[in-house]
């Protein structure tokens, strides 16, 4: 297991992991495996991999994926847990994972499934039920489909909808209000998915673990939400609330929400996805958080 190499309280962090059997930082109380071995040499970690199972921040891919490249076995498939969806606004087109960070790393594209909640999406069926197999426990129960794109795009866009859900939560807002949230937010899920991936897309994915049960489970749980409700709750920024509640992890709703308005203000899409758009100016243009509620009364219907 790579690991980025850091020191805590003295000692390094792969040190403590292979001695003690715990990430005492970002997993504390867990005992790991003692076949995990965690190595600070990234090219080490790759180079006789069969599969690889990429969960790093995603700001940091393009860096880890310069490092590789070139040392990834011809042979490997890949798995990501990585939930965020970035956008290249100058071409006007949505960005998934896939297609920056996996084609260059071996002399042939590395073909990549999608594990969001309990659900593998995968282009080639045969790759995502062989991850089933390996990931599958009897109390995690795995289902594979065939449209990465839309398990892909849940995984991220599900992290808006909850910073929505917390600001709710700071506002002090009732259980109806909040599921009006929710309900909004699935729609514009849906519709964003339709709009950027063409005619790929299954309305019953949605439906899915990596949908509507990974999107409840982010509004009423998980760090996007409740760093959003601290936000109304302080007024201190993103940031801050970042260093103070999450011991050096980042949160995925704020960056993917930058980058989907990127994208809709390019397409003139904004007007449609009113939540999108509340939740990136709330975060990064001082709108006052009290204001997202207006969404929800102006939210067209998207067919």
């Amino acid at each position: 297991m790579w690991v980025f190499e850091e020191t805590v309280n003295g000692r390094k962090l792969t040190d403590i992991i292979n001695n003690d059997h715990e990430n005492v930082k970002y997993l504390p109380g867990h005992k790991l495996p003692e076949n995990v071995v965690a190595i600070s040499n990234l090219s080490e970690a790759v180079q006789d991999a069969d599969l690889l199972v990429f969960v790093i921040p995603h700001q940091f891919i393009h860096r880890i994926c310069d490092e590789i490249t070139g040392r990834v076995p011809k042979k490997a498939l890949g798995i990501t847990l990585i939930k965020v969806t970035r956008v290249r606004a100058a071409q006007g087109w949505t960005l998934l994972i896939r297609t920056f960070h996996f084609l260059t790393l071996s002399s042939k594209p590395l073909l990549i499934s999608f594990l969001s909640n309990l659900l593998t999406g995968s282009k080639v069926m045969e790759n995502g039920l062989l991850f089933k197999e390996l990931l599958q426990t009897p109390n995690f129960r795995i289902t594979v489909v065939d449209d990465a794109d839309t398990v892909e795009l849940c995984g991220a866009l599900k992290n808006i909808v909850a910073v929505g859900a917390g600001f709710c939560d700071g506002l002090r807002c009732g259980d109806n209000t909040k599921a009006a949230v929710i309900r909004l937010g699935l729609m514009e899920m849906i519709a964003f998915a339709r709009i950027f991936c063409k005619g790929q897309v299954s309305t019953a994915t949605f439906l899915e673990s990596c949908g509507v049960a990974d999107l409840i489970t982010t509004c009423y749980g998980g760090r996007n939400r409740r760093v959003a409700e601290a936000f109304a709750r302080t007024g201190k920024t993103i940031e801050e609330l970042e260093k103070e509640m999450l011991n050096g992890q980042k949160l995925q709703g704020p960056q993917t929400s930058a980058e989907v308005y990127r994208i809709l203000k390019q397409k003139g899409l904004v007007d449609k996805f009113p939540l999108f758009t509340a939740v990136y100016q709330i975060c990064y243009e001082s709108r006052p958080v009290q204001e997202m509620l207006s969404c929800l009364q102006s939210h067209p219907e998207h067919t």
